[in-house]
């Protein structure tokens, strides 16, 4: 990685851990929403996004405080040499799924869904990173959504063939910063957006229980 990326990626990483990702504006993608005007109960938590990937999972953490707030308070990709064996791959996914978790206590998880390859082996290996990311998950019992792609940039981007650029560029816009890091992590923070902007309100039953 050249020393650029470094920078950059220094600059994101120092975001996320001044808390300066926070944000209040009350309108988030121009939708602002009135708790008082609403019969169910706003989510509040934390909500773990993943974008699985064998040789580079992306991670990324928002701290939801209302209907119009969220901090991103974590992030980060697991990169994975390409020497490593799937079954090494497989256990770097766990441990880092299961140390975010641990550090940080999400409260539920959303992860993006397979989607339909022609390639074979492609289809094999992504199943391999997903079956790591939902191992992690369900061994610490939490409550997990999926999402297709095209769905998550719908979600993000009002627009379901969205490039990864498009994708990481509306990301940041969201969440009003200006850094420029690999797509990994911003693909994982749109997913944990996407779940934000589709579970705000409590009424999935699934949530019913979630303190």
């Amino acid at each position: 990685m050249c020393a650029a990326q470094n920078n950059r990626r220094k600059l994101w990483a120092d975001f996320v851990e001044k808390g300066k990702l926070s944000r209040s504006s009350g309108n988030i993608c121009g939708a602002k929403v009135l708790e008082s005007q609403v019969s169910v109960t706003p989510f509040r938590g934390k909500i773990l996004g993943i974008d699985p990937s064998l040789r580079g999972t992306g991670l990324a953490i928002l701290d939801v405080k209302n209907c119009n707030e969220m901090d991103l308070i974590f992030s980060q990709t697991v990169k994975i040499p390409a020497k490593e064996s799937m079954s090494t791959c497989t256990r770097y996914i766990f441990e880092a799924v299961s140390g975010a978790i641990d550090r940080h206590r999400p409260t539920i998880c959303a992860t993006e869904e397979t989607i339909y390859v022609q390639n074979f082996q492609t289809a094999q290996i992504m199943g391999i990173a997903r079956g790591a990311v939902l191992t992690a998950i369900a061994t610490n019992n939490l409550p997990t959504f999926e999402y297709a792609p095209l769905r998550i940039k719908q979600a993000i981007c009002g627009y379901g063939r969205a490039s990864k650029e498009q994708i990481s560029k509306m990301v940041q816009a969201i969440l009003k910063i200006n850094i420029d890091v690999g797509f990994d992590e911003t693909d994982a923070a749109a997913v944990a957006i996407c779940c934000f902007f589709t579970e705000r309100f409590l009424g999935d039953p699934s949530l019913s229980n979630i303190k």
